[in-house]
């Protein structure tokens, strides 16, 4: 090392140091280590729930400058930081990181120590997000967005969900029950409150791998129909159909839910995980189209993330620029408003926050299981960035910032929703 590099990579490390102080002093657990990429210890390095990475000497400037979600997320993916241990406990530190509010003097002192690092990590790197063209929410933008997450391959999902492949929250009756138990028991579930009968007709809205519609045919004798845009989604859910033998019974279209024949063809339709994608502008059209296709007295259930009311995202998004482009969560006053407005009459509502955090979890720790395999289906930065969204959805539901929920609606027939009077029979006969 010349003595050049020396005096840089010293100066690198008397600065990290200063601004390690700074940002930690109003922390209240040091209960968190910090690794440069000298593999010198910053903090207790001992007692630590996890440790962070610094992986050159341009990481913290990376990281923070400009801290937001997106920043601390992009420095995560390519590699400008790691972390060892814990790493949803380590969300909780860059939330406080993000949350900080510093008036303009502190803001100018920690800018200026930022700018006095090296700029650039030892690599380049390609920008991981999708580039999506045309008007938000069209149709052409939708399925690019939609394909770029669900496309990424059936292999690499299959590595961290349940045998069947239901890519939404689950359902656990008593928390310790494995992944494919609860999404058993989530479909059960689901069946159960759209209460299906034997003959009926069936259209489930992103139907994914084709889980619901299998189980629904299955365990009571409906004829399902599934839509979706992703076109592996769709060949896959097609082949365990027929392995099922339940071509008779089952279908799957590539097919945006804005051009199915708005006829009243369903006794019950339901989305599970599709929601999030439709974008608050489009809500009217979304709950008109499902008002059309159902039959009169019939049911939708609607399963989706909803945003706080009170609650708001500071900075940019990671997960809108690279996980689900364009996500549109709002609040869920504002889906039961725009379901109210189309003719529904709302049902029920019950919050399965709590489960969602359980799901989370395990799909985070099989996506470690198999991270390896995982690797060579995608790529490295794909895998990154599937763990931290993973994880850090487990935080957001955990704390509250998001929640989830089934809205069971009803089209009246003549003000007759023809349901019982009481959820009894929801609970009676589970899996």
């Amino acid at each position: 090392m010349s003595n050049l590099t020396a005096s840089v990579h010293d100066r690198s490390i008397e600065i990290t140091h200063q601004l390690l102080e700074d940002i930690t002093a109003g922390y209240p657990r040091r209960d968190f280590a910090i690794r440069l990429w000298d593999g010198s210890i910053w903090g207790d390095g001992e007692h630590s729930r996890f440790t962070f990475v610094l992986k050159h000497p341009g990481a913290l400037r990376c990281m923070l400058l400009g801290a937001s979600e997106k920043a601390l997320g992009e420095a995560y993916i390519y590699s400008d930081f790691d972390v060892d241990g814990d790493l949803e406990a380590a969300f909780e530190f860059g939330e406080y990181l993000i949350a900080q509010e510093v008036d303009l003097t502190r803001k100018l002192h920690l800018a200026a120590l930022l700018l006095k690092l090296p700029a650039n990590g030892p690599h380049g790197h390609e920008d991981a997000a999708p580039h999506l063209e045309g008007a938000l929410h069209s149709r052409q933008r939708d399925r690019r967005a939609v394909t770029y997450h669900y496309n990424q391959s059936n292999d690499f999902y299959s590595l961290w969900l349940d045998r069947r492949m239901v890519y939404s929250c689950a359902y656990f009756e008593s928390g310790d029950e494995d992944i494919d138990t609860a999404q058993e028991q989530k479909l059960d579930y689901v069946c159960r409150k759209l209460r299906l009968r034997t003959g009926e007709r069936l259209l489930d809205v992103g139907c994914g791998w084709g889980g619901l519609i299998l189980y629904a045919a299955q365990k009571f004798g409906v004829h399902a129909r599934g839509i979706t845009l992703s076109e592996p989604q769709a060949e896959l859910a097609r082949t365990r159909i027929e392995e099922a033998g339940l071509g008779d019974r089952c279908e799957v279209q590539i097919c945006d839910y804005r051009d199915l024949e708005p006829a009243p063809s369903y006794d019950k339709v339901v989305s599970v995980g599709m929601f999030e994608h439709v974008g608050e502008s489009r809500l009217p059209e979304y709950f008109r189209q499902a008002w059309n296709l159902l039959k009169a007295g019939g049911v939708f259930l609607n399963h989706g993330i909803a945003a706080s009311a009170t609650s708001r995202r500071k900075g940019a998004s990671f997960i809108n620029k690279y996980v689900f482009p364009d996500d549109g969560l709002v609040p869920l006053a504002t889906t039961l408003r725009a379901a109210e407005a189309c003719g529904f009459e709302v049902r029920d509502v019950e919050c399965l926050r709590e489960h969602y955090v359980r799901t989370l979890r395990h799909w985070a720790r099989r996506l470690e299981l198999h991270y390896d395999a995982a690797r060579h289906t995608t790529n490295e930065v794909i895998c990154r960035i599937w763990r931290i969204y993973l994880v850090g959805c487990a935080r957001a539901f955990a704390t509250g910032r998001v929640s989830i929920y089934q809205v069971v609606l009803s089209k009246p027939d003549h003000g007759n929703a023809n349901l019982p009077l009481t959820r009894a029979d929801w609970y009676i006969g589970g899996s």
